[in-house]
């Protein structure tokens, strides 16, 4: 008998660990690597992001995940959906010809990038990492697809730290996140 979503919801719950202080003081960290080696909690969060792709948009092109944990749940949702997979990585970790973008952080600035020729003008893409904070590198994906003449149909996080109001950063685009902290 298939788990219900509730119970997967919960399952991944309880795997997130925090860890206060880290990487400096004042900061909680969420860490999901208990969820990554348990194949029932890996299974259950790309069920859960597979149901709502399913239920919510008619036609996705590409999953483009952000790096680099987005990695961890871009491919695996892409193979279930039948699509393709994108990586956005730090600057100079792409070969070939590239785009990029700048954007702030709270501690400075990075620089996203993406292959010229990964995504086509009017391909539909939902934008896939572990969390969103403050939204910085998120929006910064959504600029660079927009670079690219792509459109962001939605993005999806395991984790969204509602205090930290990311989602204000990203609007209208909708957020799907897992869970909510």
């Amino acid at each position: 008998m298939a788990e219900s979503s509730e119970t997967k919801l919960q399952l991944v719950y309880t795997l997130i660990r925090a860890f206060p202080d880290f990487p400096k003081k004042g900061i909680l960290f969420r860490d999901i690597c208990p969820l990554l080696k348990d194949p029932a909690a890996l299974t259950a969060v790309i069920d859960l992001f597979e149901e709502h792709v399913r239920n919510n948009y008619k036609h996705v092109d590409l999953i483009v995940g952000l790096d680099a944990r987005g990695f961890l749940f871009g491919p695996l949702l892409a193979q279930r959906l039948g699509v393709g997979f994108v990586p956005i990585r730090k600057t100079g970790k792409l070969p070939g010809t590239t785009t990029s973008v700048s954007y702030d952080l709270e501690y400075g600035k990075a620089e996203a990038e993406v292959q010229e020729d990964a995504v086509a003008p009017g391909q539909k893409v939902l934008l896939i990492d572990d969390l969103l904070a403050t939204g910085g590198t998120m929006y910064a994906a959504i600029q660079l697809m927009r670079k690219q003449q792509a459109e962001v149909v939605g993005c999806m996080v395991v984790i969204e730290l509602k205090e930290l109001n990311g989602i204000d950063k990203l609007k209208p685009h909708s957020v799907f996140s897992l869970v909510q902290y």
